[in-house]
């Protein structure tokens, strides 16, 4: 396709806490060095953009000032998003030919089409499919998370959070020879799911009894790892309360402009805890001689083909309907485990 065809493109806008609007947007002419990709699917966060939609997001940061798409301010109105799948369909002049037609992952907000730099995009193996290289930047937290936690042999693990993110870290995890391995979240249907990914027990954070009884079969060693990826930061205190002397606490949550009173007297102090945030933009400075985000990359690509992530996608939709499953997700999530938007 030439660079002199215009396309109207469909896009998801964030217009206020609560509010969606599709609007359409004729795209400009090609610069010399962009593509025009057409949108396969893309996946929602149940995180970050249940932030965005909620309002919650602190209005001094840019949403990923890593991300050339999200490195502006998060103010209304906004696009948001950062896992899209689709194919290129249209060329800059001086862009090589190969890229014709490349099935490509893209930290995008959602939309029927966009615009690209090619060093923007990155290509989906041809054994991967489409559905599966929208979980592309979850896991590569997931792997994240890995290099941050580093598990070991023999140790009791607790996952906080079974979201799709909590899933993935729970499937990775289970690949690991750990004596214990338990997942907590306040919906059931995610503990099932959890332990028919590999976790060996669950339980409900809500469930003061459950909690109680996790603790005694901890006894008092505790968890030797606790991974927080609720987005709830009430949960850094059930972290706390689990582990046991100079455990480790990997929080890989973001949560946006939500505070919590974190318990830090008492057994957190004495327990000379180690506590440490995770976040996928960069790598941990101990990792940056040998590890790079193409090699982190590699690694993520050959997760998706073991794990096969696509089996956690529960809804897909249209884009005109993307409003009603972000209202689902927003007061109804127990459902809802992945939803896509498909184009």
């Amino acid at each position: 396709m030439t660079i002199t065809d215009s396309v109207q493109a469909q896009q998801l806008w964030f217009t206020a806490p609560g509010h969606i609007d599709i609007r359409t947007q004729t795209l400009a002419q090609l610069s010399a060095h962009e593509v025009r990709v057409a949108s396969i699917a893309s996946g929602i966060s149940a995180g970050t953009e249940l932030l965005v939609y909620r309002g919650q997001l602190p209005d001094n940061l840019a949403l990923d000032a890593t991300l050339e798409s999200l490195s502006h301010a998060a103010n209304y109105p906004l696009q948001y998003g950062y896992a899209c799948v689709g194919r290129v369909e249209a060329l800059g002049a001086d862009v090589e030919k190969e890229w014709l037609g490349k099935i490509v992952f893209a930290f995008q907000p959602h939309a029927s089409h966009f615009h690209s730099s090619v060093e923007c995009l990155i290509p989906v193996p041809d054994d991967i499919s489409p559905e599966a290289a929208i979980f592309l930047a979850n896991m590569e937290t997931a792997v994240n998370l890995m290099l941050d936690a580093k598990p070991l042999l023999g140790e009791r693990v607790i996952v906080l959070g079974q979201g799709v993110v909590g899933l993935l870290a729970t499937q990775l995890l289970a690949q690991f020879p750990l004596a214990n391995l338990i997942a907590a979240d306040m919906h059931g249907a995610r503990c099932k799911r959890a332990s028919e990914l590999g976790a060996h027990s669950t339980f409900n954070p809500a469930d003061a009894t459950a909690i109680a009884r996790v603790r005694t079969n901890l006894g008092d060693l505790g968890a030797d790892l606790i991974l927080e990826l609720s987005g709830t930061p009430q949960a850094v205190n059930l972290a706390i309360e689990l582990s046991g002397y100079s455990s480790r606490i990997v929080l890989g949550s973001w949560y946006g402009n939500k505070t919590a009173a974190i318990h830090l007297g008492g057994s957190a102090h004495r327990n000379r805890l180690h506590i440490t945030t995770s976040q996928v933009s960069s790598i941990a400075p101990e990792l940056v001689g040998r590890w790079d985000k193409a090699r982190r990359f590699d690694r993520t690509w050959d997760m998706i083909r073991r794990t096969q992530p696509q089996q956690l996608i529960s809804h897909r939709v249209p884009l005109v309907d993307a409003a009603a499953i972000y209202q689902q997700l927003d007061q109804a999530p127990q459902d809802i485990l992945q939803a896509i938007i498909r184009y």
